[in-house]
């Protein structure tokens, strides 16, 4: 992933967003942010710039019960595993893009 660069004001030399605090996704982070604009049409969003650890619901991403639905569904075909609706560890799995990786990671079935 290419790091874009900006230019500072208080310093003559380029600095990059990771050292402006922009975090840096890891490769299975950014596929499942991919699925996540993809299969939920996030057109104001861009993937690579989805914080892993902001909230994906309420004032984080925005997301709803009904996209976490339909995000269930899109890593379900993806994946080969079901999160199910009733889960208690739901909150967790689901509080945020890094936490949402982590699960995928321990339960996919697709490799």
């Amino acid at each position: 992933m290419e790091v874009s660069k900006r230019w500072s004001k208080t310093e003559p030399n380029l600095v990059t967003e990771k050292e402006i605090g922009v975090a840096k996704l890891s490769a299975h982070q950014l596929e499942l942010a991919n699925l996540i604009v993809d299969s939920l049409n996030l057109e104001h969003v861009k993937a690579s710039e989805i914080d892993p650890h902001t909230p994906l619901f309420r004032d984080g991403l925005g997301l709803d019960s009904i996209d976490a639905l339909e995000l269930s569904l899109a890593i379900y075909q993806k994946y080969g595993f079901q999160i199910k609706s009733q889960d208690e560890q739901n909150l967790r799995i689901f509080s945020s893009l890094a936490a949402l990786t982590e699960h995928v990671q321990n339960n996919r079935t697709d490799v």
